[in-house]
């Protein structure tokens, strides 16, 4: 069995005046200022190579580590701060007689303080450079020195990020030194750090090899914490960022909560897509983690107009962000209600002045128009939530979750949809000429959508925007059933007896959607009807069965995406049923030759795209 060491008693204290500090960095941002800030304190300055020159640059004062030791930097640099008189100064107990006294015959001074961080491993590999420069960017001095000041905390301070300079030196201008309390943390970190830093080079370096990684450390740094999770009893919660990384949104405005943060990210990433695929401006409206609806900024029809409540003059001067908007919000307004918004572009009035009128949660741009982000911030009074997503953000290329004691991994679905993967297959009659390029917008459009829906999912698409998405079910054909429900209202919705719905004055907005979704369903209890009947100036008479019937008969155009192979040909049957023209789908089923005859009976031009789109 190991030995395992007794503890080494000191004096103690909570705080330590800083009267020498040694730096080294590679990251040099907001050095300069901090070790002024020291300099005017009296605090003798020790560094290294391009740091030293870089201080003796800005006019300061400091003695190179090589000087301080007696002993030059060595072996190409290789060995400049392995030495007693830096890590004896560093580990040393202050108050312990054995330590003084070792300290003072080896002529060894205390630091009571390193500011350091390591060299750029990671962005090294991340650069692609050659074996032997990766291993030469493998930093041994750094985590040797930051594993000295972080184990001796008690005594000496350990800096590894500028993100800490602010905190040293208002800690030591209102007390004097730094303060038990401070250094625990650093040192917390350091040593987190530290451990991720191992990590990264045990994980590439096995990966050079061509074997498994031995163990994988993600270390985390908590940004903000959560009111609490998807529950109010699931606390606590919180967010953080990859140490090193930064989060992928800037808080603007509001109090984003957990699920609100779940919906941004898939939400954001759905707009990013659409725009990157189509060149048109995308919005989405999410709830609970999957789209109520998605859209590409596409002119509306005049009856679409009078369906979204909004006039032709108008509807023609809206922007690409505004229209995308309106029409993603008018897939589904019922299931929008309260929503989570992303939009592609800059947020422009236009867009800000539709979220206004609309119970939304909050939105995900790249950007706000000044006039845009003031009309956002006063909505929801002053708690609306507004993230800008950051366009230099780059995720992981495997990501990570925890369940039940299990660690997920997996290679991230980067899959990039494309023309191509609507028209190198297509299995129906006609082939590729069968297809034009608002079909193959649409397919784009559907098949991004369920990328970021709740599996199984299944969507359908006109003109540039979801009518329809069913998600989460365990049976294709129901997913199937579920959003084609909602493509028939969204259809019904266009029908003259329901634009021609007179509602009383002061009616709100949402209650006159919500009894234009009832009055299209039509299958009240008696207590409803009673309430419904009282939001009109005349009582309507019903939309019947068979009404709605004909007014079907004329639908078409429509694309269905899946994100998973139509298993038997009821999902196709059913689809013909709301005006499918097209569908889009991976294949790979026993029963394609099946689905493909049942699209040709049916007229429909169907694509298999080869990618499965769980989403889970």
């Amino acid at each position: 069995m190991a030995h395992i060491l007794t503890a080494v008693s000191g004096s103690e204290a909570d705080v330590v005046p800083i009267t020498r500090a040694l730096i080294s960095v590679s990251d040099k941002a907001g050095i300069v200022e901090l070790c002024t800030y020291l300099a005017s304190k009296n605090v003798e300055l020790l560094s290294t190579g391009g740091t030293a020159k870089k201080l003796r640059d800005a006019g300061l004062k400091c003695t190179d580590v090589s000087d301080y030791t007696g002993s030059p930097e060595c072996l190409d640099g290789r060995v400049k701060t392995l030495h007693p008189k830096v890590h004896g100064g560093l580990l040393g107990v202050r108050g312990n007689a054995q330590h003084e006294k070792d300290m003072e015959e080896n002529g060894i001074g205390k630091i009571d303080m390193t500011i350091l961080n390591l060299y750029p491993f990671e962005a090294t590999v991340a650069k692609g450079a050659a074996f032997e420069q990766c291993i030469e960017n493998i930093d041994i001095g750094g985590p040797s020195m930051l594993r000295s000041t972080a184990k001796n905390h008690a005594f000496t301070t350990i800096v590894t990020s500028p993100d800490q300079y602010d905190e040293v030196k208002a800690t030591i201008e209102e007390h004097g030194g730094t303060t038990l309390a401070m250094r625990k943390r650093f040192a917390a970190r350091a040593f987190s750090l530290s451990a991720s830093y191992d990590s990264a080079i045990a994980t590439w370096f096995t990966k050079e090899l061509g074997e498994d990684s031995p163990v994988v450390t993600r270390v985390y740094k908590p940004e903000f914490p959560l009111k609490y999770g998807c529950n109010p009893h699931q606390k606590p919660a919180g967010i953080s960022s990859l140490l090193n990384s930064n989060l992928p949104f800037t808080v603007l405005n509001g109090t984003p909560g957990y699920i609100n943060l779940l919906d941004a990210a898939n939400a954001w990433l759905l707009v990013k897509e659409l725009r990157e695929a189509t060149g048109l401006a995308a919005a989405s409206s999410f709830k609970h983690v999957s789209p109520a609806g998605a859209a590409v900024a596409v002119p509306l029809t005049e009856v679409e107009c009078a369906a979204y409540e909004v006039t032709p003059e108008a509807a023609a001067k809206l922007t690409p962000s505004a229209l995308a908007y309106l029409r993603a919000r008018n897939a589904d307004p019922m299931c929008s209600f309260g929503d989570y918004a992303a939009v592609s572009d800059i947020v422009d009035e236009d867009t800000a002045l539709i979220l206004k009128k609309e119970v939304s949660d909050g939105i995900v741009a790249p950007g706000y128009s000044p006039e845009a982000l003031e009309i956002l911030k006063s909505k929801k009074g002053g708690k609306f939530i507004v993230l800008e997503a950051k366009a230099d953000f780059k995720p992981d290329a495997v990501e990570y979750r925890e369940v039940y004691g299990m660690t997920f991994c997996q290679k991230r679905n980067d899959i990039v949809i494309t023309k191509e993967h609507m028209t190198k297959n297509v299995v129906t009659k006609g082939g590729l000429s069968a297809l034009s390029e608002d079909a193959i917008r649409d397919m784009i459009v559907a098949s991004i959508c369920v990328k970021y829906t709740q599996s199984n999912s299944v969507g359908f698409a006109k003109d540039g925007m979801m009518v329809g998405v069913g998600a989460g079910q365990q049976s294709r054909v129901d997913c199937v059933k579920l959003a084609g429900r909602k493509v028939t209202t969204w259809y019904l919705r266009q029908h003259p007896k329901v634009l021609g719905l007179q509602f009383k004055q002061g009616v709100k907005r949402q209650d006159r959607v919500n009894a234009r979704v009832r009055y299209i369903e039509g299958d009240f209890t008696d207590e409803e009807r009673t309430r419904w009947e009282a939001q009109f100036e005349t009582v309507p008479e019903p939309l019947t069965t068979a009404e709605k019937d004909e007014f079907m008969k004329k639908a078409t155009g429509v694309t269905v995406s899946s994100d998973a192979f139509f298993p038997f040909r009821d999902s196709i049957d059913h689809a013909s049923k709301v005006g499918v023209s097209y569908v889009a789908q991976p294949g790979g089923s026993v029963q394609d030759a099946q689905v493909t005859q049942c699209c040709d009976d049916y007229g429909m031009v169907m694509s298999f795209t080869s990618v499965r789109l769980f989403h889970h």
